[in-house]
């Protein structure tokens, strides 16, 4: 697991210029400062946001700073919604880049407890799962089609130094347990497992893929029960995030496909989990008799 210094995050930052990218939940917190972030450095934006004035204002702050940007109305849990967010990238800046799959919600619906005085069980909502999980799936999935329109042969080389990434968002959750947060537990860590499953064939196709995984941030996403717990330990800077991404999407060394990026609270670094370090310890000893048994 390597480090990576809040200096270094933004180094290849020339390799976004020009480049279309499309992020969803673009309209407040980490997805606008993500979006600002990739215009600065002339990144062509779709802020996709179910928020429409959300999703107006961050373009605004990116024509402020002369970027360049559009916007459009995108529920992820709505396949229509990602398909015509997609169209207007292609129709208005020729072809897709990068995509970041950002749109994600809290916990919603309880947290899956059973209080016997109520009488019988409640079916619990889902929300949290439609959009953390099955919203994203829908992202990805689409994102394979139109990250190849408008690209050269030469383009679609594995070896090709040329940028075509998907960023997906998981969090601390990805790896420990939320006890108050079962079903965005459940959606964190099954985005970790979406990315690393599709990382083969992703690369095949010259397609990057990589997943985030902050420490709690100071956005709204964060209950203020949550908060009031984490008094005292420092919050993990929403720029510093931001900044992860755009790193994950435009750092060229192949290894990166397939890597996790874990930004905890406190310090100034980002660290790099790559793909080969998720073999140690059971992880090995459990692919390797699962793949024995399967052969």
């Amino acid at each position: 697991m390597g480090s990576i210094s809040d200096d270094t995050l933004t180094k290849y930052h020339e390799r976004v210029r020009g480049k279309t990218v499309i992020i969803t939940g673009a309209g407040a917190s980490i997805g606008r400062a993500t979006a600002l972030l990739f215009a600065s450095y002339g990144a062509q934006v779709v802020v996709a946001d179910r928020d429409v004035a959300g999703a107006q204002g961050t373009v605004s702050e990116i024509r402020r700073i002369e970027g360049e940007a559009t916007w459009c109305k995108c529920d992820v849990t709505v396949w229509e919604d990602l398909v015509a967010m997609y169209d207007l990238a292609v129709q208005e800046f020729g072809s897709v880049d990068i995509v970041v799959a950002n749109a994600g919600v809290g916990e919603i619906g309880g947290y899956m407890t059973h209080d016997s005085s109520d009488g019988r069980p409640v079916k619990p909502l889902t929300t949290t799962i439609d959009v953390n999980l099955i919203g994203v799936l829908h992202t990805v999935h689409l994102a394979q089609h139109y990250l190849q329109l408008n690209r050269s042969q030469e383009d679609q080389s594995a070896e090709s130094s040329s940028l075509k990434s998907v960023i997906i968002i998981g969090s601390i959750a990805s790896w420990t347990a939320l006890t108050r947060a079962p079903m965005y537990t459940a959606s964190k860590h099954a985005v970790l497992g979406l990315m690393r499953s599709l990382d083969d064939s992703f690369v095949s196709r010259g397609i990057r893929i990589a997943c985030i995984h902050p420490f709690f941030a100071a956005t709204s996403i964060v209950p203020d029960i949550v908060r009031l717990q984490l008094a005292g330990i420092p919050l993990t800077p929403v720029s510093r995030i931001a900044e992860t991404i755009l790193y994950a999407a435009s750092e060229p060394d192949p290894s990166c496909s397939g890597a996790a990026f874990w930004i905890p609270d406190g310090g100034v670094s980002t660290f790099m989990i790559s793909r080969k370090e998720f073999k140690p310890g059971v992880y090995e000893y459990i692919d390797r008799q699962s793949n024995a048994t399967s052969q």
